[in-house]
């Protein structure tokens, strides 16, 4: 039986490759399995188990953690529409335009910023590329630099909390564990901060010592054009550019560390502040608000359909024991926690160059968060790891989600394979940042209320 489990595993990963919805994939595979099994595999499953499935619908339904994902999905469109990312940009580059690299480290410290507001990948990403990239290939950027830079920042929104990717991999944890392995969202959250800080400085690092070794690679901007920006009341600017978006990061963030509000409040919280952040900067509008709920609820719908089937999944797979059977592989192969931490890193971030980081964590975190916690893994060591992992799946070809969405912006003389070429130096640096964090746990407990 435990065969069984590990063949419909492999079923569900193929159809997924081949293209098939995964909302879909997860939850009607298993079910077609299981109709297969009762009809020519006598003892294995029985109509019976069907029973369990309403029940574990409605609580994943009525699961109070999830409620955050609507709420944080509508702050990250409503925020991507008020015109924040323009004006931080716009103002980042008047401060640290002169200096070589300025440009792009601009795009870095504003693609942080918008992490910490947004969240939202596709939306950063496209709003960077349609407004920094022509303006560092005009300033003579190279094309490789200036693109693998914009990609790579639009991704911290999966690392920087607040973050849908944690919430999402603390409910999986949570849901899949035996023992009492749970991790909170908000303890999650925490043990993000480090981890992203350096990956932002390290990208910064990058970019300098880019600008030193190879100068003509990432020139300043000419001094003219930056006192013409100064001209229009740099203070002014900069208050607008900044005070905003750091208030509704410290309502969201601080409300929950401080511990005055869950992070579904602190989500319901940034989505009132967002809206109103719109309504100051004069871009609210009723097309605007219809718009974002549409969106919000498109992508929320997708959410939890995959979540529906996941449970699916996860049910029929244990039924069939086959995460017992997995444990005993384990234990036969005479494999550490360590080293089977390893081999799960590994094939999640091979798993990153074809399938998206949604599918990875709705199909892998409930095959093997048993097995950790059969090891005693420390799980939010863990999280941590498996959401730095899923970073680099935006960025690794052929189906990195941020290149994509970057290269749909681009202007026609930016190729594929320059995006390709362009995002290497930073697939390395977060795989070195990862390791880091693998060798140094203790790096995540810094802003971890003990």
């Amino acid at each position: 039986m435990g065969i069984l489990a590990i063949i419909l595993f492999l079923i569900i990963f193929l159809l997924i490759l081949r293209g098939y919805p995964v909302a879909f994939t997860l939850g009607g595979a298993s079910i077609l399995f299981a109709l297969v099994l009762i009809a020519f595999v006598p003892g294995t499953m029985k109509f019976s188990d069907f029973n369990l499935l309403p029940s574990r619908y409605m609580a994943t339904v009525n699961n109070t953690m999830l409620m955050a994902v609507p709420l944080f999905i509508y702050m990250g469109i409503m925020l991507e529409k008020s015109g924040l990312a323009e004006s931080l940009l716009e103002t980042m580059a008047m401060l640290f335009g002169k200096f070589r690299g300025g440009l792009a480290v601009s795009v870095v410290i504003v693609g942080a910023l918008l992490a910490a507001s947004t969240g939202i990948v596709g939306a950063t990403v496209v709003t960077m590329g349609l407004i920094s990239l022509p303006t560092m290939l005009k300033r003579g950027y190279n094309t490789e630099l200036a693109t693998g830079v914009i990609s790579a920042s639009g991704t911290l929104g999966q690392i920087i909390p607040p973050s849908i990717v944690l919430i999402l991999l603390a409910e999986q944890i949570s849901s899949s564990s035996y023992g009492s392995t749970k991790v909170n969202v908000g303890t999650l959250f925490q043990a993000a901060i480090m981890p992203g800080l350096i990956l932002v400085a390290a990208y910064i690092i990058y970019i300098i010592l880019i600008g030193i070794i190879r100068p003509e690679f990432a020139p300043p901007i000419d001094e003219k054009e930056i006192q013409a920006l100064k001209s229009e009341g740099i203070l002014g600017r900069v208050i607008k550019a900044f005070v905003l978006p750091l208030l509704l990061i410290v309502a969201v963030l601080g409300s929950i560390f401080a511990g005055v509000a869950s992070p579904t409040e602190a989500a319901a919280v940034g989505a009132l502040g967002a809206t109103l952040l719109t309504l100051v900067q004069k871009k609210f509008s009723y097309e605007i608000l219809t718009s974002v709920m549409r969106q919000t609820m498109h992508l929320t719908g997708m959410v939890f359909m995959i979540l529906l089937g996941a449970t699916t999944f996860t049910l029929v797979f244990r039924i069939l024991g086959g995460d017992e059977y997995l444990s005993q592989l384990i234990q036969n192969a005479n494999l550490s926690a360590m080293w089977f931490l390893v081999v799960v890193m590994v094939v999640v971030f091979i798993a990153g160059f074809f399938i998206d980081f949604i599918e990875i964590i709705f199909i892998f975190i409930p095959v093997v968060t048993p097995i950790f916690d059969a090891f005693g893994v420390d799980m939010l060591w863990v999280g941590i790891l498996l959401a730095l992992n899923l970073q680099t799946s935006f960025l690794t070809p052929p189906f990195g989600f941020s290149l994509f969405y970057l290269k749909g912006v681009a202007p026609p003389s930016v190729t594929t394979t320059q995006l390709y070429r362009g995002i290497i130096p930073f697939i390395i640096i977060q795989v070195a940042v990862l390791i880091i964090v693998f060798l140094f746990p203790d790096l995540l407990y810094i802003f971890v209320e003990q």
